[in-house]
Order: structure tokens, then C-alpha cells, then sequence
């Protein structure tokens, strides 16, 4: 780790042996199991954001219902598990649903997910199965993000939430490989 912890300058860094990764770039989005990956930045309860490893949104790309672009930064997630993760670890998640925010006319997808591990996870297969079994987390989530940022919809069901990951996984990859040619720089850490 460097920089003072809750600090702008504070950054986790992975070890693979003696060698220092990044959790962004070198940490596949998908599973063996088909499930996903994601970097817990923060843990939950305390203004939570976590991202999808290898997922981009483009800041040359309106998105074509909402009409604003990408805000350059990772897909983030939230997952409604029973466990609190630890900060900077990499965990399994299948998709739920996900949320479009605006932040300063820049689109930010919140990835609804829940850890492969969690008790529940069986039960919960979609959006809707979450009123169900987590009666109260998509208000409570949305409301959050309403004072965070500004919701313009509703939690969209998992099978937008997979076309808005594969696209920004896509968009990544488009990216990284140097093809993408806008201006907003890549950040390799």
C-alpha cells in the first residue's frame, strides 16, 4: 500500500509472487465458474464503491437511451451479500442488475451483485429476486445514490446489467490495446 489511508493518494497494489500487479489490469473480469470478479475499494457501510476488473466506460461513447458518455473510470458494484469485504481484496460476484448514474453529465453503471460465497446467492438470480430475499436494499441503494449522485432510473434486470458489462469489457479492451484514440489516457495502475 501507499499514501495515507483515506487519502487521494492512497493506493492498494497487488503482489503475484515478487511482482506488483494491478487489480485493474491484471485481474480477468470472468471466472472459471462464468461468475465475475471484482476489487472491493471500499467496504460496505462506508460510501461503498467497488469495481468490475477489466471494465471501462468510454468517454467517447454517448450511450445511445441515456444520450451522456462514459465517465473513464471502471464499472462499479454494489454487492448486497451478508459479508463485509475487505478492502483491496478480489471476490466472485454474479450480476443481479444494475443502475445508471449520472455524475457531472458523465454516466457511471452501478453493478448490483452478490458474492458467489454468500448464503443467499442460490436464491438470487435477477433484479427482481432481490426485493424478495433483501427486502428493502434496491431503496435503500438507490437512495443512497440519490444523494451520491443522481439516479436517472430504475435498477435495470441482469440481463442489461451482462449487455452494459460485456460492452465495457469490450470498451476496455479496445482501450488498453492503444486503438482508442480521444485523449483520456489510460491509467496503468
Amino acid at each position: 500500500n501507499k499514501g495515507l489511508k483515506d487519502s487521494p493518494e492512497y493506493r492498494i497494489f497487488f503482489k503475484r509472487g515478487a511482482k506488483m500487479v494491478s487489480p485493474w489490469h491484471e485481474v480477468s473480469l470472468y471466472a472459471n465458474d462464468g461468475s465475475l470478479h471484482y476489487v472491493n475499494e471500499i467496504p460496505r457501510e462506508t460510501s461503498a464503491k467497488m469495481e468490475l476488473a477489466t471494465t471501462w466506460e468510454d468517454p467517447a461513447k454517448i450511450d445511445p437511451i441515456l444520450n451522456v458518455k462514459g465517465d473513464n473510470d471502471p464499472v462499479d458494484v454494489v454487492e448486497i451479500g451478508s459479508q463485509v469485504h475487505t478492502s483491496g481484496g478480489v471476490y466472485k460476484v454474479k450480476p443481479l442488475g444494475v443502475y445508471a448514474m449520472i455524475d457531472s453529465g458523465e454516466l457511471d453503471w452501478k453493478v448490483i451483485a452478490i458474492s458467489v460465497d454468500d448464503p443467499k446467492a442460490a436464491l438470487v438470480n435477477d433484479v427482481a429476486d432481490v426485493e424478495k430475499h433483501f427486502p428493502g436494499e434496491l431503496a435503500k441503494i438507490h437512495a443512497w445514490f440519490r444523494d451520491y449522485k443522481i439516479s436517472d432510473s430504475k435498477c435495470q434486470d441482469k440481463a442489461f446489467a451482462m449487455h452494459v458489462i460485456e460492452e465495457t469489457g469490450e470498451a476496455y479492451l479496445h482501450h488498453k490495446s492503444g486503438a482508442c484514440k480521444h485523449g483520456k489516457e489510460l491509467s496503468l495502475i
